[in-house]
């Protein structure tokens, strides 16, 4: 039975129509995903199906009982609350439970033994086993530390945490809801390459019906089992993954007759995306499939006069030619307050060559790749730049953006540049018109993104580091980045939690990870796949060392003597028969006062008590003998 199903949704806003005729269905274990243009009207979809907006056509209709749960990037309100009990709320009706079998429990230990209560109690009791049982607070911890939290960090105030920070509590919150219908906007915004293989291993897993709006390539393509397309006012439903939809919808455009080139490109990208997941086993079917529609593609689509749309589409200027080296980094420490984040590190890169620079969230990859930018000095060690090197540094904060005036000051600061030579680099990156005029406060971060790329691009750099600069990008102008940085002839330094740009750029990968750096000639893919195999490797070790611990022979136990388990279980069970022969004794003096056999009902009741009491002692003896056994040599 579906989850949710969506009949002809339409909605007006400001007046005017954002789609109409919105149709789809949901089922548990389908992960929809959403794409259309900024403004296409993705947000506005969830929040109607989170019930949050009503539309002003059609309707929704949920299965019977079922939750939902939406997260869409708002900050925790309650900065009071620390983050465990802000994330534990989420789970209102399971506390609810709890709260209501202890009250139960306490009406039972006061004597309340009624058919309604016993029976209030029994519902309440299938409630919560259905709902996880007592250990539901270990599954909500384990989705934090999925995320990236540590365990002491649940008992920290909201209002202790970054905005990043808070957004991936805020996520955290929704998924550990448990909800049937999990509605998720950004869910990979401030997630490190390790909480992003987590979590999309928790959704491929997940017995739901998902909704996303994601712009990771890597991450759709993981997740997504289906596409709703909105375009134009319309949506167009896609059942498939979403490099299936990628190359539907690039034959569409070319049998229309739209950019030609633009569409055999995308082709050629898919071809390219075909081998970036061949290293994963369970991508090989998918790949082979992909390259047959690939052809078909080829085969089928008919050739007319390209009308290009207004999509970003730049290139770097020919730079410089520098020397060899264009950047050196020996026996570096790098530190902020309190804390060393690199001891020791050598760093070479060479010119024209394109490293990938990856590690966990808090290993240093922005400290270090301000030091390599000349933006602050290493604490030890020397970094030289090389001859004739030109450094071109973008932020993840967008920074170069940042300032007095309109976009079209920041550039005209940023490059140089006046007049209509500034407003021709600002078209090129999608503003136009009054587009240029805008005042820098008021522009979003896709924008902001798009400016500081603009700057960049007109600043003559030969070495490009950047930090995460797919951020507020769409997917079409991440791929737009990905096609200037494959054809730049420059040196690039790139630090992103993108793994399709981080694959698609890199030529040597750089990892950060305790205090260390560590080189790994290939792309990230490549480094993926030997770190992969690597740590299957470490698993069957550690089983073939499981093994003979497991099941040793008699001179192996006699020269260990019992385990410590062993000896642990035997003082367990002999609290437990403690415990058992004290309720025993108390049953038995209970049963010493006549007025228990005062009717055939109370003898039987009587009797049976007594019977089970002396049955669990007998049983904990059982076990004590079981347990002794154990821990006898041989």
């Amino acid at each position: 039975m579906a989850v949710a199903i969506a009949s002809n949704l339409g909605i007006h806003v400001g007046g005017k129509p954002l789609f109409a005729d919105v149709s789809f269905k949901l089922e548990r274990r389908k992960r929809m995903t959403l794409s259309g243009r900024n403004g296409a009207g993705k947000s506005t979809l969830l929040r109607i199906l989170a019930g949050e907006l009503t539309p002003g056509s059609g309707s929704v209709s949920l299965e019977k009982g079922a939750r939902v749960a939406l997260h869409d990037q708002r900050p925790p309100r309650e900065p009071e609350l620390t983050l465990g009990d802000y994330v534990f709320s989420g789970r209102a009706d399971v506390i609810a439970l709890e709260e209501r079998l202890a009250a139960l429990e306490r009406a039972m230990s006061g004597g309340d033994h009624s058919s309604e209560t016993m029976t209030a109690y029994a519902d309440a009791q299938a409630g919560l086993e259905l709902a996880g049982g007592y250990r539901w607070r270990d599954e909500v911890l384990a989705v934090l530390a999925g995320l990236g939290f540590e365990p002491g960090q649940a008992e920290r105030s909201l209002r202790t945490f970054s905005g990043g920070e808070l957004t991936r509590a805020s996520l955290a919150r929704v998924l550990a809801a448990r909800p049937d219908l999990l509605l998720l906007d950004e869910p990979t915004n401030h997630l490190d390459i390790p909480s992003l293989e987590w979590l999309e291993g928790y959704l491929t897993d997940l017995d739901a019906a998902v909704v996303l709006v994601a712009h990771d390539r890597w991450f759709l393509e993981a997740v997504g089992t289906s596409v709703l397309e909105l375009e134009a006012g319309r949506a167009r439903y896609f059942s498939g993954p979403w490099h299936a939809w990628r190359k539907e919808q690039a034959a569409r455009e070319m049998a229309l007759g739209k950019a030609i080139e633009r569409q055999q490109a995308e082709i050629a990208r898919m071809e390219r995306f075909v081998e970036r997941f061949r290293y994963k086993a369970t991508k090989a079917r998918q790949a082979q499939s992909r390259i047959k529609q690939i052809e078909r593609i080829k085969r089928d689509a008919a050739v007319r006069d390209p009308r290009e749309g207004r999509t970003l589409r730049f290139s770097f200027p020919p730079p410089v030619r520098a020397g060899r080296f264009v950047l050196k980094m020996e026996d570096a420490r790098i530190e902020v307050p309190g804390r060393t984040l690199l001891e020791s590190g050598t760093l070479r890169v060479e010119r024209g060559e394109h490293v990938v620079l990856v590690g966990p969230n808090g290993a240093g990859k922005t400290t270090l790749i301000e030091t390599l930018a000349g933006r602050r000095p290493p604490a030890a060690g020397k970094l030289a730049t090389g001859h004739n090197v030109e450094i071109g540094y973008l932020s993840q904060h967008a920074d170069t953006a940042a300032g007095q005036g309109t976009v079209l000051d920041a550039v005209q600061r940023g490059t140089g540049l006046s007049g209509q030579k500034a407003r021709d680099l600002l078209g090129g990156f999608l503003f136009s018109g009054e587009e240029v005029d805008k005042r820098l406060a008021d522009i979003s971060g896709g924008e902001q993104r798009r400016l500081s790329l603009a700057i960049l691009v007109a600043s003559g750099a030969n070495v490009l580091v950047l930090d995460e600069p797919t951020n507020h990008l769409d997917v079409e102008s991440r791929e737009a980045l990905e096609d200037a940085l494959l054809e730049f002839e420059g040196a690039v330094i790139l630090v992103s939690h993108d793994r399709a740009l981080l694959e698609a750029v890199g030529s040597r990968t750089i990892v950060l990870e305790g205090g260390r750096l560590e080189n790994h000639l290939g792309g990230w893919a490549e480094y993926q796949r030997a770190r992969d195999e690597r740590e299957a490797r470490q698993r069957e070790q550690d089983l073939e060392r499981a093994r003979p611990a497991a099941n040793p022979g008699p001179d192996e136990r006699r020269r260990r003597g019992p385990s410590k388990n062993a000896v642990r279980k035997v003082a367990s069970i002999e609290r437990e028969i403690e415990r058992a022969e004290g309720e025993l004794r108390a049953v038995e003096d209970e049963l010493s006062d006549p007025s228990a056999w005062s009717s055939p009902g109370r003898s039987r009741r009587a009797t049976e008590r007594h019977e089970e009491a002396k049955r669990q002692v007998q049983e904990l003896y059982d076990r004590l003998e079981e347990a002794e056994d154990a821990l006898a040599p041989g």
